[in-house]
């Protein structure tokens, strides 16, 4: 079996004396979109935070494209080929959607070029001198995953990105995922929506009080036991 692109073993992590993680484990194979599912507070956002290196405290294990993480900056990690879309976006206000495009620098080779963000992201184009902030919510999500493609990441952390968006664009969203796997992106995707989540991942990983309580694979997603989890 080839080596997975994120590999996660007992990971721990803190915010300042709250211990909340307790020894995650999962791995992220290339090509594949996965999912963290579980409650509020079950320690999904912290681990993607973890894994991006942003959190001050943290020891365990995260491998990341063969190398090992834990030590390293934020900066260093995004390097190797790593992307963080944060829940509230992080667009710029005071910036037009065509500078908050261009904002982020070129990382590593194969970067996303304008080109291809124009042709993936229409939506974006007809609003380009528009004010990051007077976009919709659906808009402002797309813009924030459109940024970090510029960076030439291939595996993308993406925190609740259809939270609080009509149906109509999360199921944009969905194709929008479904198209990146194709292209080769490996996305790690933080969800509560678990029909959402069940139409576009490979295979869920159930977190509970800040460790992985089960995996279950995109063929059992329906299974009872999963709707119990995340009480659906």
């Amino acid at each position: 079996m080839p080596e997975p692109l994120l590999a996660v073993r007992g990971l721990e992590a803190w915010y300042g004396e709250s211990h909340v993680l307790h020894g995650m484990e999962f791995e992220v194979p290339a090509g594949e979109i996965v999912t963290l599912l579980g409650r509020n507070g079950a320690g999904k956002t912290t681990t993607l935070k973890s894994v991006m290196g942003i959190l001050g405290k943290r020891r365990g294990s995260v491998v990341c494209a063969g190398v090992e993480t834990i030590a390293l900056a934020s900066d260093r990690i995004a390097r190797l080929g790593v992307a963080y879309c944060p829940e509230e976006r992080g667009i710029f206000a005071s910036l037009s959607v065509a500078e908050n495009l261009t904002l982020p620098p070129v990382l590593r080779k194969g970067a996303m070029g304008a080109d291809e963000i124009r042709a993936m992201f229409p939506n974006l184009v007809e609003r380009s001198a528009s004010q990051g902030t007077k976009l919709s919510g659906g808009e402002q999500q797309m813009l924030a995953i459109a940024r970090i493609l510029r960076t030439g990441a291939t595996l993308l952390l993406l925190d609740e990105p259809t939270e609080g968006l009509a149906p109509v664009i999360v199921q944009q969203i969905g194709r929008l995922l479904r198209q990146l796997r194709e292209q080769g992106f490996t996305v790690l995707l933080v969800e509560q929506n678990f029909h959402f989540a069940s139409g576009v991942a490979d295979r869920h990983y159930v977190v509970e009080n800040g460790r992985v309580v089960d995996c279950v694979p995109r063929g059992r997603a329906d299974s009872a036991s999963l709707q119990a989890y995340l009480g659906v």
